[in-house]
């Protein structure tokens, strides 16, 4: 509702192509959504986050190096191998690997829980930041438009189909949170979008995938949490990184 508001303002002319491609980031963007929350249903933050982060910034990466001819210079590539490594960094804890170490005489899996749906995740992400950049900057946020209206119907579906109604409802005193995130969530799309079509995919998605070193520093900053060494170096190869 927000972004249809200032649609106008924005401007922009979308065909028939881009809003496609939208639709297409509407449905990665749902299952990446799905599987991230399933990923922390089952597994760990400390598991699931790096995964889906790492792999969905490593394939946007590829995608520009190989099939757009994006060709960074050497101090670029090291900033993308220290962000990739900052986002492992932060998202690890030593607390969350060892809630996950298998019981005595139990049958440990091949992956520990969680790392499948990260997996999944991380490649609807990655699909979403590829298709989202096919639109053509001329369409404006036409495509974001109809890649948001596409996810939300495939999620509230979803939620009825297996919850039921009470399940998508929310709650009156968790409203303003969710409007604020509503509110945070579109202007780092509408960023992404803006980003994507004036420089490099392999660098913005990079960027993009960096969003857990801000959780982590305000979470300490905010929250008072303490990290540990690990995440401290994930921080400052983020800020090197970036």
């Amino acid at each position: 509702l927000l972004l249809a508001v200032v649609l106008p303002v924005i401007g922009g002319h979308a065909t028939g192509r881009d809003l496609a491609w939208g639709a297409v980031c509407g449905v990665a963007g749902a299952f990446a959504i799905g599987m991230l929350y399933r990923g922390l249903a089952v597994g760990t933050m400390g598991i699931v986050s790096p995964l889906s982060a790492v792999l969905g910034a490593s394939i946007p990466m590829v995608y520009g190096l190989a099939f757009r001819g994006e060709r960074p210079g050497w101090l670029a590539y090291a900033g993308i191998a220290a962000a990739l490594l900052a986002v492992v960094c932060v998202s690890v804890s030593e607390r969350a690997l060892e809630a996950h170490e298998p019981a005595r005489g139990a049958r440990a899996g091949l992956f520990p829980p969680g790392v499948r749906e990260g997996l999944l995740a991380g490649v609807g992400f990655g699909v979403y930041f590829i298709a989202l950049a096919q639109t053509r900057a001329d369409a404006g946020m036409y495509p974001l438009l109809a890649a948001r209206v596409t996810s939300i119907v495939l999620l509230l579906g979803g939620g009825i189909v297996f919850g039921g109604v009470r399940a998508v409802l929310v709650a009156r005193p968790a409203l303003t949170i969710v409007i604020g995130c509503g509110l945070l969530d579109m202007g780092a799309n509408v960023l992404f979008v803006l980003a994507a079509h004036r420089g490099m995919l392999a660098i913005v998605a990079v960027l993009t995938s960096l969003y857990p070193a801000a959780t982590v520093a305000l979470a300490a900053i905010v929250l008072r949490e303490r990290l540990g060494r690990i995440q401290w170096v994930g921080v400052t190869l983020a800020l090197g990184g970036a």
